[in-house]
């Protein structure tokens, strides 16, 4: 069996009894300089191993959010109808999607870009309206009654429904309702004489010989047919007058049915959904019209990662525009690829922002306006190089991903369009992608760090001590008279 006495040789730490020990002054004072080191050098270190270090690389891109990328926008045009807007996406592969709806909200807007309306739901499905067969003789004039601006406030007052097309002489869907409206004019006249019945009159504007008429009500696409019901123009905060819009077939059957069902008794439940588009009976080609020119879209859209474009333009399969009159001017409120990162994210990972390049939002609440210095018929176009970002950490031996977004560079420039004006994002992303690591010091290299403090610093003022204390009784020494 091993003694004791055997087992306290190999102590390291012998002690010297406290009566052989002296305290001074000197050596009180570098305690407590030496602890105080030791403090701070400690406080230093904690630091440093609470500290981010990062790595910065790039790589090849190793997304493992499949093939496709998430779009987010939310965009202002002061000068497009909801009535008429359209977002279409396509890519070098060919692919077309046009008038995307169902991840899209249409908002009307205010030249202040104020709400002036409920969203406005766009027609569902493709529909092929009807125009009939009836004689597209070339006809100089409308033989229905013609309105001007001060006869349409006065059949506006005058008439219970007052249905009204919209129409401009070089447009080809007008000149195609043309014989139809004519001949359901004519009908209705008949059963309704507007000498002694106030029930019901079709009445149309000529775009080009009343511009200010037409641009009060909205047109933006030819023809339009609006519904004007007298007892229902109230007033809304945007100071314009409810009326609705008729989307329906425009053979003469359909256009005299139509307007038979007008004069009929409704009840204010179901007007109230034709002005909101919601009606399920016949109406249901009647919905609201637009009670503003601009209109806000927001949503998103997902489209494949190749290089590609994002189009907002008018758009209709039975509407023509005047690209003259046409203005694609907007304010970009939001613009983003990836999943959007939220609020709450960002807050807890502030202390990643240093690190990202703060440009995944690169053109939110940039304005670009055309007032008009270009001439007319002006596409506005954006140019977008994407890369991916990606902060990792690596915890108990394994690689972990923080965050991942898209950030992207911006150039903007305006172009003269061959058709009708658009908005067109184009977008194009980088193979490669910033790889950001975090490299978190081990807890043992902090732990030795901080042994090496204490130790360090311990032995220092030792030998600091030693010498002020030899140095000492050497001076006395010297003050002695003695010899060394």
């Amino acid at each position: 069996m091993v003694s004791t006495t055997k087992i306290k040789s190999v102590d390291f730490y012998r002690k010297i009894p406290r009566d052989l020990t002296e305290a001074s002054l000197s050596g009180a004072g570098l305690s407590i300089v030496a602890a105080l080191a030791m403090l701070f050098l400690f406080g230093m270190e904690l630091s440093s191993y609470l500290a981010i270090n990062t790595s910065t690389s790039v790589i090849v891109d190793k997304s493992s959010d499949g093939d496709f990328l998430d779009i987010d926008f939310n965009i202002s045009f002061p000068a497009l109808s909801c009535e008429f807007a359209s977002v279409d996406v396509s890519d070098v592969f060919g692919t077309h999607r046009l008038n995307i709806t169902k991840t899209i909200r249409k908002v009307p807007i205010d030249p202040h870009l104020r709400a002036t309306a409920a969203e406005f739901h766009s027609s569902s499905g493709v529909h092929l309206i009807n125009h009939g067969d009836e004689d597209h003789g070339d006809n100089s004039t409308y033989a229905d009654i013609p309105l001007t601006g001060a006869a349409f406030e006065k059949f506006t007052h005058h008439f219970q429904v007052l249905v009204v097309n919209f129409y401009a002489p070089w447009c080809y869907w007008s000149n195609r309702l043309k014989p139809s409206w004519e001949k359901a004019s004519q009908i209705t006249r008949e059963r309704y004489n507007p000498g002694t019945d106030d029930r019901v009159l079709l009445g149309s504007v000529d775009c080009t010989e009343e511009p200010t008429l037409c641009k009060s009500n909205h047109i933006q696409g030819y023809p339009s047919i609006r519904i004007f019901r007298r007892g229902s123009d109230l007033r809304e905060d945007h100071g314009n007058h409810e009326h609705e819009s008729y989307y329906g077939d425009r053979d003469t059957d359909s256009l005299v049915k139509m307007v038979e069902e007008l004069p009929k008794p409704i009840k204010k439940e179901d007007h109230k959904l034709a002005l909101d588009g919601k009606s399920d009976n016949a109406a249901s080609t009647i919905k609201k019209a637009p009670v503003s020119g601009g209109c806000r879209i927001e949503g998103y859209v997902r489209a494949k990662k190749v290089p590609g474009e994002l189009v907002i333009s008018a758009h209709s399969g039975a509407h023509s525009f005047d690209a003259s009159q046409m203005n694609m001017s907007h304010i970009v409120t939001h613009l983003s690829f990836g999943t959007m990162v939220s609020e709450r994210l960002w807050t807890d990972m502030k202390r990643l922002l240093p690190y990202l390049g703060q440009s995944h939002d690169r053109l939110n609440g940039k304005s670009f306006i055309n007032q008009r210095k270009f001439d007319v018929n002006v596409t506005i176009e954006h140019y977008l190089q994407i890369v991916k970002t990606e902060v990792t950490s690596r915890r108990s031996g394994k690689e972990h991903s923080l965050i991942e977004e898209y950030e992207y560079t911006a150039h903007s420039s305006v172009a003269h369009s061959y058709r009708y004006p658009e908005a067109k994002f184009h977008f194009e992303l980088s193979p490669m992608q910033v790889l950001i690591s975090e490299n978190p010091k081990s807890f043992s290299h902090f732990i030795t760090n901080v042994c090496a403090i204490i130790g360090g610093v311990f032995t220092v003022a030792g030998i600091l001590d030693s010498i002020f204390q030899n140095t000492v009784r050497m001076v006395k020494k010297i003050e002695l008279g003695k010899n060394i």
